[in-house]
């Protein structure tokens, strides 16, 4: 399986190359690209072992070559088949090698069984042995012995390294595949979470428009009903236009119900908690202190500035919830840690913290829908306002909300972010730069596994004995004389002017006769032993002689009268 990093920097490589490709190949091209690279390999292997002259019959080589480039398209409809058939076809002949070690990562890769990966696999490895042994007289190094040698060779290269690559890569890719539908999955949950929340915060301060406006409404059509009645008599004229606003605000007051009305029973505060005129003033949030110190809670209350009373009610609104959902949280939470809550008012900005420390006993595990907190930011934001909630690194919580004091009739769109990523977060590798990788990876490890084939191929034949193997054979009577120059006996012109008029007759029908170095030995002071190879017509040897002649030695320089 390639590492991450070499991974990572083949990603930077292909996405700065301008010759990459622009989309990965899909069916027909992918097959035909690499079924040519398996057989190049393949063919690069038998090139190697062929121009170093070990291979016994090269001619049976190319078409097992040439099977296995049909039967690898195959691999992925029938992988057990082909990879046993291939793995058969490598002991035959060693340049198969590179097709099967693909075809053994792409059925290690693509099975999911670890039973039937690893019979596969020790299958394939034992069929290599057998044919390489079985076919070593005739097609392989030549004695039966160095047969297994070379098939338990080949089956690291062909079989076992490549099955083990593609069984971890296979797995990788399971489990990535796993872990992202997992979470998508998450994000989904946490998106519709979140939307839930934001509607149900939406439908809240809907149902609080239309409480406000109702009562508004209600009090326009009562103050006309009356103006109705005093101008009956006073003056007709302008009763009709009474009339006419009292009609309008009734049907004003009747379609609002109709938009809003059916949102009321989802987010209308009822009971002790319902918003009122005096909900969000400084009145309000102490009376939210007070509560969770009587729940037992130590809160600290810190206001800065002067009451909210005078601001819009969507601001007050605003601060009532940021203080009592996080209070909320700390009782459910983080009930034993100690909390303070601060509001700085100024002219133009109304600024609420909540903070809480650690709690000294470890919280019961409850990850909560976080709800919550996506309808408080839902609610600041609809104001013109910035939420956060994150996490102290002293292990508390702080929720931090910053509205504005006079919000604008038309606030900005909030802009959606993508989970999980920040401003300055890299840009993820494109699918085809990715998979242009993967590729190059796989074909250099291919290329490694065809250069560690041929040189076991290359050792196992190196070691096996051949036909000219061993020592020369002597020279004897009978032979030719090509066959006696070649067991090395060559003619020596010294050794022949040595024997020339000491030798002793030559037989009968001699054509010629040789007088090699080699025979002539000294084995005492002034004498040498000479041998002499004596040839017929036919240029047949004919006879061997040995004899001695007087040797002659050059005098000292300090015996030179």
């Amino acid at each position: 399986m390639p590492s991450p990093v070499v991974e990572s920097i083949l990603v930077s490589v292909v996405s700065s190359s301008p010759f990459r490709f622009r989309r990965p190949l899909r069916g027909p091209a992918r097959a035909v690209a690499e079924t040519a690279w398996v057989l190049l390999a393949g063919f690069g292997v038998w090139l190697v072992v062929a121009y170093l002259g070990v291979l016994p019959r090269l001619y049976l080589q190319l078409p097992a070559l040439a099977a296995a480039g049909c039967l690898f398209p195959l691999r992925r409809r029938f992988p057990g088949p082909v990879l046993l058939v291939l793995a058969a076809l490598t002991g035959a002949a060693s340049c198969v090698g590179p097709v099967t070690a693909a075809t053994a990562y792409t059925v290690a890769r693509r099975t999911v069984r670890a039973r039937t990966r690893a019979r596969l696999l020790g299958a394939a490895a034992a069929l290599l042995v057998v044919c390489a042994t079985l076919c070593a007289p005739w097609l392989g190094p030549g004695p039966l012995p160095y047969g297994p040698a070379l098939g338990l060779v080949l089956t690291p290269t062909a079989v076992l390294v490549p099955g083990l690559v593609g069984t971890a890569y296979g797995q990788q890719r399971r489990l990535v595949r796993a872990l992202r539908e997992r979470g998508d999955a998450a994000e989904r949950a946490r998106r519709l979470a979140d939307s839930e929340a934001r509607t149900h915060e939406r439908s809240r301060i809907a149902a609080e428009m239309h409480d406000l406006l109702g009562h508004r409404l209600s009090l326009i059509s009562l103050h006309a009903g009356g103006l109705e009645l005093a101008l009956e008599r006073a003056d007709p004229e302008l009763r009709e236009e009474a009339v006419l606003v009292r009609r309008t605000t009734r049907d004003a007051l009747r379609e609002l119900r109709q938009a809003l009305g059916v949102l009321g029973p989802l987010g209308r505060d009822t009971g002790p908690e319902a918003l009122t005129d005096a909900t969000g003033t400084r009145a309000d949030i102490e009376a939210l202190v007070a509560g969770s110190r009587d729940g037992g809670v130590a809160v600290r209350l810190d206001w800065t500035g002067p009451d909210l009373d005078g601001r819009p009610a969507g601001v007050r609104r605003a601060v009532h919830r940021v203080v009592r959902e996080a209070l909320t949280n700390v009782h459910r939470y983080a009930g034993a840690a100690h909390v303070a809550v601060t509001v700085a008012h100024d002219e133009e900005t109304v600024r609420v913290t909540v903070r809480n420390g650690a709690p000294p006993a470890t919280p019961v595990p409850d990850q909560g829908t976080g709800r919550g907190l996506a309808g408080l930011r839902e609610r600041v934001e609809l104001l013109g306002g910035t939420f956060a909630a994150a996490p102290l690194p002293s292990g508390g919580f702080r929720v931090e909300a910053a509205l504005p004091a006079e919000p604008g009739e038309a606030p900005a769109p909030r802009r959606e972010e993508v989970p999980g990523t920040g401003g300055g977060a890299p840009a993820a590798p494109r699918p085809a730069e990715r998979g242009t990788a993967q590729a190059l990876t796989l074909a250099l490890g291919l290329a490694g596994l065809s250069v560690l084939t041929a040189l076991g191929t290359l050792f196992v034949y190196a070691t096996a004995p051949h036909r000219d193997a061993g020592p020369r054979p002597l020279p004897r009577v009978g032979m030719t004389y090509g066959e006696v120059m070649g067991s090395g006996v060559i003619d020596n012109a010294a050794v022949r002017a040595a024997a020339t008029g000491r030798e002793p007759r030559r037989p009968p029908g001699t054509a010629g006769c040789v007088y090699p170095f080699a025979g002539a030995t000294e084995f005492r002071p002034g004498s040498l032993t000479i041998a002499r190879y004596c040839f017929d017509t036919a240029q047949r040897l004919i006879a061997i002689d040995r004899f001695t002649v007087p040797s002659i030695r050059d005098t000292t320089p300090w015996e030179t009268p």
